[in-house]
């Protein structure tokens, strides 16, 4: 596809996310296809009347966890939702966009069964932690620190927590609304943190030692990247973020960047199709804007045409993108689904199903009587 083909591609695919609106879908086992792959796949309701389901994550055992903006960490299991929380964090700021956001599981939560949370909190204005904890059989107890006093605000406080194919915690950070942090070295704003699993620093982090630097930054000059994974294979880090809003730069400008060690991602020297010596332009950018809120590759079997693929759910798009990439260069991409509402976090299930949640109670959407809800694309034979 020529470099012209693949911009007018994005332009349609902007203009299709912009101007849709279909009629709202119930995840009854509506019938969907892949326009590009001719896939076709049940869209399945999971479980409804939940409150900004915000992050999902599954055990080796098969519950599914999922937390909520307000501050609970919920169970899916056997086919039913678990009526008792399986923690409510007790000094959550669950205003605006920031309240409870990820969950990761440690690599070997088999044995340690240590669950991450990340999550807004008050004090001396609003900041982000991330905290570890041990699940037990009455909860999660063994509160550990990882992280904290990370700059936040009502809006852009990230904040997206995942382990890494090289066994480390990698979080993103918003920029807290103070747009020349990002470029800011001594400030964990507008960044992506790099840590071992107990909080500590990395020896081979990129600016360890360095003056002025805080040593947890593996990459700086981002605005709000909320989805991060890790490419099959390459083990090549990709990212989705915001774009600006209007109140700090023209608004679109979403992106979708392909981030390495210690590169420098522009904002807010850089946005939307700007260049710059020095400083790295998205692989993707999309105006108007989508919101891109998630990000994940499909590593699964029961889609063999998606493998390989990068997935993200769109808030303002309401729609949920699927990206074809050929190693470092992306070839199309399509709306898969687009009538289900703000889409927040799009996972894979253990099944190799698609799942992902909608935010339609988070103060922007017209949220349905069944809404929030966590919904599955099933394959159809």
């Amino acid at each position: 596809m020529t470099s012209n083909t693949f911009l007018l591609a994005i332009a349609l695919l902007l203009l299709t996310l912009a101007c849709s609106n279909p009629p709202v879908g119930q995840g009854n086992g509506e019938v969907e296809t892949s326009s590009q792959t001719n896939t076709s796949f049940k869209v399945e309701k999971v479980v409804g009347g939940l409150e900004v389901p915000w992050s999902i994550a599954w055990t080796p055992d098969g519950r599914m966890l999922f937390t909520e903006r307000p501050g609970r960490v919920r169970v899916f299991e056997n086919g039913n939702l678990r009526q008792k929380p399986l923690f409510i964090v007790p000094d959550v700021e669950p205003s605006g966009e920031s309240g409870l956001m990820s969950v990761a599981l440690h690599p070997d939560f088999a044995t340690n069964h240590f669950i991450y949370l990340s999550y807004a909190y008050g004090g001396d204005g609003v900041r982000v932690r991330v905290v570890r904890f041990r699940e037990a059989a009455d909860g999660l107890t063994d509160r550990k620190v990882i992280i904290e006093n990370i700059p936040a605000a009502q809006f852009h406080a990230g904040c997206r927590v995942r382990f890494g194919p090289d066994g480390k915690l990698y979080i993103t950070t918003g920029d807290a609304t103070k747009r020349d942090l990002a470029q800011k070295l001594d400030s964990l704003a507008g960044k992506t943190l790099r840590l071992n699993d107990d909080g500590t620093v990395p020896s081979d982090n990129p600016f360890v030692g360095q003056a002025n630097a805080r040593p947890e930054i593996w990459s700086y000059g981002h605005r709000n990247a909320q989805g991060i994974d890790w490419q099959p294979g390459s083990g090549l880090m990709f990212q989705t973020e915001h774009g600006p809003s209007g109140f700090d730069g023209p608004q679109g400008g979403d992106e979708l960047n392909l981030v390495e060690k210690a590169k420098n991602y522009g904002w807010p020297l850089i946005h939307h199709k700007e260049t710059r010596e020095g400083l790295e332009a998205p692989l993707l950018e999309y105006t108007p804007s989508c919101a891109p809120a998630s990000g994940m590759f499909y590593r699964g079997s029961v889609f063999p045409d998606f493998k390989g693929n990068y997935f993200f759910g769109c808030l303002r798009g309401e729609g949920m993108v699927r990206v074809v990439l050929d190693g470092r260069r992306p070839v199309s991409q399509e709306i898969l689904i687009s009538k289900y509402g703000r889409i927040r976090d799009v996972a894979e299930g253990p099944e190799g199903f698609l799942y992902f949640s909608t935010s339609n109670r988070d103060g922007r959407g017209k949220p349905t009587s069944d809404d929030d809800r966590i919904i599955r694309l099933v394959p159809v034979k």
